[in-house]
């Protein structure tokens, strides 16, 4: 197996009773396999909505993925960043101890983020 194979990246979001709510954060999923078709992407969500965080992870390494990054896709940091996500990601580390588990800061702490967002409601 090449080693991207064995990548794996998990955009998670809150979740929403809305369906279409879903529409972004797939959209993202869709261009980061457009941009790198070797790495699996998969979306969770931490309520609200399917699949959780432990689903797509199971999956991933049902597929032979043995190193996943999980990118929190939260605008700012909440008690589900600050607390819960720790306590998701040691809960998978338990449950799979062969695959490495990375955990990302918040997607809006990133700088280029927030720039983007600066430049946008600039235009």
């Amino acid at each position: 197996m090449q080693p991207d194979l064995a990548r794996g990246t998990i955009l998670l979001a809150h979740g929403s009773r809305d369906p279409l709510w879903r529409k972004p954060i797939e959209a993202v999923a869709e261009q980061m396999r457009g941009l790198a078709p070797a790495v699996h992407v998969r979306c969770a969500y931490l309520e609200l909505s399917v699949p959780d965080l432990p689903s797509s992870a199971t999956e991933l390494v049902t597929l032979g993925v043995t190193s996943i990054t999980v990118v929190p896709l939260f605008f700012g940091v909440g008690k589900h960043a600050r607390d819960d996500l720790p306590l998701l990601i040691s809960a998978l580390r338990a449950t799979h101890p062969a695959v490495t588990f990375d955990l990302r800061p918040a997607i809006g702490e990133q700088a280029q983020v927030i720039e983007l967002i600066a430049r946008i409601a600039l235009a």
